[in-house]
Parts: structure tokens; sequence; C-alpha cells
């Protein structure tokens, strides 16, 4: 697989389940679908796991070479990671759908005004906020250098895949009260 900094985190194991291998798997992406025998994955470490099988009703799953419990409790806590290309290939998007390696610097446009970039995603509860970067205009004018906008209809009017640009309402008043 490639080099860390363009890998996608979507999920971290937990813990041992059983007596052959199987971890307790803690999604961090909408895709569970791309969890599939044979299916490899990259770890915080650099190691390339290979899934044995994956059990989606429970939330377990097991690897090639660590189906005796002794060798998987050397990857609980272990960080999951594969490459946009793979999402793209593996996770099936509905129409007006995107993944969240797409609003990357993505510019938020309100009334024509750039107010910053996307340089982060967080999901805090079920909500996604875009982690902005403060346009330098604004901070020029004593405003703070990043600042969330939640991900919801009160806020995000639609994004533009294709400019990459972020249409928001009311987004100004969450940076100027930041």
């Amino acid at each position: 697989m490639n080099n860390q900094s363009s890998l996608i985190e979507v999920a971290q194991l937990g813990r041992l389940v059983g007596l052959k291998g199987e971890l307790k798997l803690h999604l961090h992406c909408d895709f569970p679908e791309q969890f599939k025998k044979g299916k490899q994955f990259q770890t915080h470490k650099g190691d390339v796991l290979e899934i044995l099988s994956y059990h989606p009703a429970k939330g377990l799953i097991s690897f090639v070479g660590y189906t005796e419990r002794e060798m998987a409790a050397k990857l609980v806590n272990t960080i999951l990671y594969t490459t946009p290309e793979n999402s793209v290939r593996d996770c099936a998007l509905k129409e007006g759908e995107f993944f969240w390696f797409d609003l990357m610097d993505a510019c938020i446009l309100e009334q024509e005004r750039c107010l910053g970039k996307v340089s982060e995603i967080e999901r805090i509860g079920t909500t996604d906020y875009l982690v902005v970067a403060t346009d330098e205009v604004f901070v020029k004018q004593g405003l703070t250098k990043q600042f969330y906008i939640p991900y919801i209809e009160r806020y995000i009017l639609r994004f533009d895949k294709n400019t990459s640009v972020v249409y928001t309402q009311d987004a100004l008043g969450i940076l100027e009260n930041s």
C-alpha cells in the first residue's frame, strides 16, 4: 500500500473475543461492506493484514496468520487504513454522496466570500464537523485561525465536488463567535 500520509483511517481493532483470534471491529467509516474476506488493510505500524473472516452482525473480524488467541492479542488497538483508490473501488456511493477525503481543502463559501478551507473532519457523537482553517483575511481581522462547522442542513447548503466548494449559510456567524 501507500505511505501512511495518503491513507484513510477506517477502523480500530478492539478486544479479543473467543479462542479463535476474533477481535471486535470498531468502524471509523460509513462503509462496512469493504471488510470482506481477502481484503487487505495497512496498520498504523506499517504492517499489512488480510481479512480471514468478518461477521458484521457481531462486529467481529479475524486475520490470516492470527487465528490463535495469543497471536491475535498483538492486534488489539491496531488502527486499520486503506487508500482513497481502494475506497472509491470498494465502497458504493449513492447519488449525491461523497467521501470525506473529497472535502479536504474545499473552500467554505458564504455570500461569495471564502471563509477558509476544510483542513480536517471530526465526528462528534453522530454529527460530522468540518474543521476549517480560517482564510488569512479573517485572521488579520482578529478572528480565530480555526473553527468548526457542523455538517447539517442548518449550515451546509451543498458541496460541489467538481469545484471543491462547500456552500454555507450562517457559518460566518460561527467564525465570528469562535
